[in-house]
Parts: structure tokens; sequence; C-alpha cells
């Protein structure tokens, strides 16, 4: 597999329907993940452009906008979306009644923090689907760290991991949004980083 991923990586890393259709050749249980943060409306587009019942797993902090509610409603009911929600096991009301907001990054308590309402939910998700393929909007422009990966690559459990989106730019991905007409918001807020271009750990750790 590994030296297929490289020629695969090598041949078509800017064309991200082609590494799609591909990667969900190669497995039986596939998962595409989203957060419907900014331009998230086009891995969804394409992955269910290619399998339309392949299952959209959502790592719900709790800590969402308003209006990244609303967007994901409408994307949801406009892709008609085969959903899987994953929540952190206290709700958000809990937490801050026991240990207050949340902590600032500089603060000891953070990673603490993003274990509870993104790392474990997401390994619980793992665990409870055994995912084989695992498709992800994640793109170089995000983070040094993510500009350093490839669109295709396999952990020591197999897991094939999928980033057709690594290399398109922020205009790429407008560009397909108003082609197809697709949602899109702007008012986005993830706790666990905080900052623009901070890295939470999960794709680090996965």
């Amino acid at each position: 597999m590994s030296s297929t991923l490289e020629a695969m990586n090598r041949d078509h890393a800017n064309a991200p329907h082609v590494l799609i259709e591909w990667a969900l050749k190669q497995g039986e249980r596939p998962i595409c993940t989203t957060n419907f943060r900014p331009f998230e409306a086009v891995i969804l587009h394409m992955a269910t452009q290619v399998r339309p019942d392949i299952p959209i797993v959502w790592m719900d902090s709790g800590y969402n906008t308003e209006a990244t509610y609303r967007v994901a409603n409408e994307i949801i009911e406009r892709l008609n979306l085969n959903i899987v929600s994953f929540l952190p096991k206290r709700t958000r009301a809990h937490r801050e009644a026991l240990e207050g907001p949340v902590p600032g990054i500089d603060d000891p308590r953070h990673d603490a923090f993003t274990q509870e309402v993104k790392i474990e939910p997401f390994e619980r998700a793992l665990k409870e689907m055994r995912p084989d393929v695992w498709l992800t909007a994640l793109r170089a422009e995000d983070t040094p760290e993510r500009a350093k990966m490839q669109p295709l690559s396999q952990n020591a459990d197999g897991l094939l991991k999928v980033a057709p989106l690594l290399h398109w730019s922020a205009k790429d991905m407008y560009e397909y949004l108003q082609a197809h007409d697709l949602p899109n918001n702007f008012d986005y807020f993830d706790p666990t980083k905080v900052e623009e271009k901070r890295e939470c750990g999960l794709h680090l750790q996965h």
C-alpha cells in the first residue's frame, strides 16, 4: 500500500475528486469527519457525490456559535447527510458549572479541556465505527503542521487518512462553493484552538 500511496500523492495531490473516488474503493467502512467550520460544505459535497450515504461524523463540542449550528442544519438538509454526532460526555453547562469557562491556551487545564471536548469524542467515534477510510477537510494553509502532511497516509492501525483538499487554497474553496451554490459561514469558533493556525492535536495523534 505504501508505494501506491506515494504514487497517488505524487500524481494526484491536486485532484481531490480522484483521491476521494480512489479512497472510497479501498475500504468497507469509510467516514467523513466535519466540524462545520468555514468551507466545510466542499468536502461534504464531494464525498456525498461519490457515496451519498457515507457516515458524516460530527464531533460537536457544544461550543459552536449559533451561526455554525444554523449552517450545519442547512448543509445537513441540503445534502441529505447521514450525520452521526459524537458529543463530550459532559454537556457544556455541566462542565462550566464545575470548572468555569474555556481555559486559555496558557492555562495548564487547557490540554484536559481539549481531550474532553474533542479528542475523547473522536476516539470514541473510531472505536464505535471502526472506519478503514477517513476523509477530512484539513488543508495545508490551516497550520504549519498540516503543511507537512500528505493527502493520503495510513496509520499503524491501517486506517487510511484522506485529505483531498490539502493543497487547495481558500480561493479554490470559495470558487467551489460558488460553482455549486453551497452555504458557508465564517462565524466559527473552535475552543480547543482559540488562535488562528494553532493545532488542536487531533490530527497530530491520528
